[in-house]
């Protein structure tokens, strides 16, 4: 109550905030006459004028005033809209690093060409980051003229290009793209040899498009590049199988809020029946366990048409949060296999994360980072804890003057669809356009038949009929039209309104049911009443809707039942509505903890992965890696001279066997030394006298393969070898994670213990990489062309050797003949190194020819 009234007295800071902006404003309202009065060449001129200064030390802020005056003039000459000062003021919330609420149709699109020209004249490149290619490809066509007018280059990054395409948009001065786009770029190029095939060129500026849908819808889902891991796919058919025979509060319970299923101890002695085995709890079964865990969250937690769809004989998720199909994306552990099994389409292989980085950690990469979207408020304290990002709502240009009426509330959802319908009907027979928001593929199709039965017609937009997503939803301000949409389906596109729309009310907005966020709520609202257009709102609700359901309606349906109410009629009371907005909030709360765990493990894995990252880079950067070579020689040789010294036992009786085949298996030598050589050794004189041996030996490799060659091969030895363990660390780091979370039976923090395990495991990848490399780099042998040709006519020789000699005992010549053969001196050990002298092991040189 005090925090009320204080507002209305001093402003909210919100309010303060924007106050302080207005002198900004000003200084580049009053450039606009005198730029009016310059040519076109004058214009474009500008640029590199503030370029020149950027050069001299002036600083983007002190340009501000002038830069936004230039891109809003282009605007108004190329464009023909000329920024208006809402958008100036939005203009400088993203140039500062901040989030701006603007309201649907306030032209957050056009707002963002001033602070993206201003950062791109740094030359170190601004993003654009949008929700999907479509709006990316658009903007950068609609927007990058005003760029190329001021001498600016623009490119676009979609899917399907290639690597050379890549690097010329990335090269742009200003380079829009989806947020998958950018992130999988990144991980491609750090899974490249050479600095040439990068396409990105850093992360200087971003400003990102339905910031909330990017950043906190999408957060959930890491971005993850996979190839198939050697698993067979008959055990998913097998359980498949099983799964109807389990039955619900027999054999397993199901928690809808959690979205969890659970076995109970029915359902663990069923699955141990019907699988084949004796204890599914067993280390040797614990996979079918997981399996038949998978098999049954694949059946009861997951929809068909609402968390996927089949299409093309493939199992294809559907963005919760949008309604939009993500291609390529797909479940990890197994679940995705196991929808695949469900719904009797190929099994593909499970697939190893090669590369794998969140959105949070990504696009906090970026030295300046800013968002732009209708609706942001209602995460900002998320938006600050995760990205240290403020949210600043702007006012907007026009009077907001859109009617949302309360919300109606049916029994059940045979009755609220039929009043849907009904209104539908009603405002459609006076000629006002209808977009109706739903939650699922599922409800959308169900109402379009309805409509159909009624022959009322309408376009539906869901997840199988997303080609024409942006071209029916900007239709559908239009006289009598009718579009069925899932969520948010055409974020980013303006619906106009068509002739003759304001004089019947503009356009109505009818939600079938409410969302888990009040975010996705509003986003839909938020569809109509754009730049002052009349418009309103309404949701229908049921006591059987999921929301409701489960977060108790059983108050609400005993009103209902005390007051004799009928199955078609509404009620609307002020405590129903209280209780749905804090229904959200729990949900919203919930999702907010699922991605916050999600960042504190990525955290623990984003340390490894910029360390491991980091070392490619300066491989690839620098001219050769010797320094690093020869510090992985100084530690091995550390740890081999520790290993084997003893400080209380004279040094001749050190365990010296055990050390050669030590020296042999790391470096590929063992020192020839004498007893003389290994008298009053200290731990310092030994192993200064190993570093001095093995180096020495190094050397002779420089001359053996050519020292050019000998640099190429430590680099490419070295970056292999990183890349082949990192691939196996990232297996073991989600094998870790999958079970930590029992650690907390034991009172232990599973994160805690994660990290800590984590860190044991990383070193442990580290010291295995430094060893197999120094190994590699030993034994590595450079075969010129003339001996790939002789060893290619000597193996052709003793295989036509071996194929006359099987045919004259084909042939019946004779039979074989035992005869002992008496060897002079040792036996020599196939992997022991040749006695000729060649460097190469005896089963490889002469040992061929025994």
């Amino acid at each position: 109550m005090i925090g009320k009234i204080l507002t209305k007295v001093f402003g909210s800071s919100n309010d303060r905030y924007l106050k302080q902006l207005r002198p900004i404003v000003s200084k580049i309202n009053d450039l606009e006459n005198d730029l009016r009065s310059l040519s076109d060449p004058e214009i474009a001129a500008k640029s590199i004028a503030f370029k020149e200064r950027i050069a001299k030390g002036e600083s983007l802020d002190d340009l501000l005033p002038e830069a936004f005056a230039v891109a809003r003039e282009a605007g108004r000459r190329v464009l023909g809209e000329r920024h208006y000062d809402v958008q100036l003021v939005g203009g400088i919330v993203l140039h500062q690093g901040k989030i701006a609420e603007m309201k649907t149709g306030e032209g957050k699109t056009l707002t963002s060409t001033l602070p993206v020209y201003l950062n791109a004249l740094s030359g170190k490149g601004t993003h654009v980051v949008t929700v999907n290619d479509y709006l990316a490809a658009r903007d950068s066509e609609w927007m990058g003229k005003v760029y190329q007018f001021l001498g600016m280059t623009c490119g676009k990054i979609i899917h399907g290009l290639d690597d050379k395409e890549r690097r010329e948009a990335y090269a742009a001065d200003i380079t829009y793209g989806t947020n998958n786009e950018f992130g999988f770029d990144y991980l491609r190029d750090n899974m490249k040899f050479e600095l040439a095939d990068f396409c990105q060129r850093g992360f200087n500026f971003a400003i990102v498009d339905e910031v909330d849908s990017i950043l906190i819808d999408e957060a959930r889902t890491p971005l993850i590049i996979s190839g198939p891991a050697e698993i067979s796919t008959d055990l998913y058919v097998k359980v498949d199988r099983t799964i109807p025979q389990f039955k619900k509060d027999v054999h397993y319970t199901f928690d809808e809020k959690a979205r969890q299923v659970s076995l109970t101890e029915e359902g663990v002695a069923l699955g141990e029946e019907l699988l084949g085995v004796e204890n599914l709890y067993d280390p040797t079964s614990i996979e079918k366990l997981h399996h038949l865990n998978q098999g049954l969250k694949a059946h009861i937690v997951f929809k068909k048409d609402v968390d996927y769809i089949v299409t093309n004989n493939q199992v294809v998720i559907v963005d919760e949060f949008t309604g939009r199909t993500m291609e390529g994306r797909r479940f990890s552990d197994g679940l995705h296999q196991a929808l695949e099994a469900k719904e009797k389409v190929k099994i593909e292989q499970e697939n190893q994360t090669l590369a794998s980085i969140t959105f949070q950690n990504y696009f906090r990469m970026y030295d300046k980072l800013a968002g732009m979207t209708g609706t942001a408020d209602t995460e900002a304290p998320e938006f600050k804890k995760i990205y240290n990002l403020d949210v600043v709502v702007m006012p907007t240009n026009q009077p907001m003057v859109r009617d949302d009426y309360a919300d109606v509330i049916y029994k059940n959802e045979a009755a609220k669809y039929r009043a849907v319908v009904n209104e539908i009907a009603e405002l459609h027979k006076i000629g006002r356009p209808v977009l109706v928001g739903t939650i699922s593929i599922d409800v959308s199709e169900k109402i379009s038949k309805m409509l159909k039965k009624e022959k009322i017609e309408h376009e539906v937009l869901n997840a199988k009929h997303h080609e024409r997503e942006a071209e029916i939803i900007a239709g559908a301000g239009q006289l009598g039209k009718v579009t069925i949409a899932t969520n948010m389906a055409g974020r980013g596109t303006d619906i106009k309104l068509g002739e003759g729309v304001v004089e019947v009310g503009g356009l109505h907005i009818l939600g079938t049911s409410r969302h888990e966020s009040r975010r996705i709520d509003n986003q839909l609202r938020g569809r109509a009443g754009r730049q002052g257009d009349p418009g309103s709102s309404r949701f229908y609700l049921s006591l059987e809707d999921d929301l409701l359901r489960i977060f108790g309606s059983g108050r609400i349906s005993g009103i209902m039942d005390k007051l004799g109410m009928e199955e078609d009629e509404p009620i609307e009371h002020n405590m129903i509505s209280r209780a749905i907005e804090n229904a959200q909030r729990k949900v919203e709360g919930h999702n907010f903890d699922i991605r916050k765990h999600l960042l504190e493990y990525d955290d623990v894995m984003n340390k490894q992965r910029e360390i491991i990252y980091q070392q490619r880079s300066e491989v690839l950067n620098g001219e050769d890696v010797v320094e690093v070579i020869d510090d992985m020689i100084e530690e091995l040789v550390g740890n081999v001279a520790a290993e084997f010294y003893q400080d209380r036992v004279e040094s001749q009786e050190w365990d010296w066997e055990n050390f050669n085949q030590r020296m042999i298996e790391l470096f590929h030598h063992k020192p020839d030394w004498t007893e003389q050589d290994r008298e009053e050794l200290t731990l310092e004189s030994f192993t200064e006298k190993i570093c001095s041996f093995v180096k020495e030996k190094y050397k002779l490799q420089d001359e053996v393969n050519g020292k050019e060659t000998q640099r190429q091969l430590e680099k490419l030895i070295l970056l292999q070898i990183v890349d082949s363990h990192w691939k196996d660390h990232l297996l073991s780091m989600d094998h870790l994670k999958e079970g930590i979370g029992l650690r907390g039976y034991g009172q232990k923090n599973p994160l805690n213990e994660y990290k800590r395990e984590g860190y044991e495991l990383f070193g442990h990848m580290v010291e295995t990489v430094k060893e197999q490399t120094v190994s590699a780099l030993m034994r590595v042998r450079v075969v010129r062309e003339d001996e790939v040709e002789r060893l290619e006519e000597e193996r052709r020789r003793r295989q036509e050797q071996e194929m006359a000699r099987m045919n004259r005992i084909g042939a019946g010549e004779g039979q074989a003949t035992v005869s002992t053969v008496k060897r002079d001196g040792d036996k020599i050990g196939r992997n022991a190194e040749c006695p000729c002298g060649s460097g190469k092991k005896y089963k490889r040189c002469c040992g061929q020819e025994v």
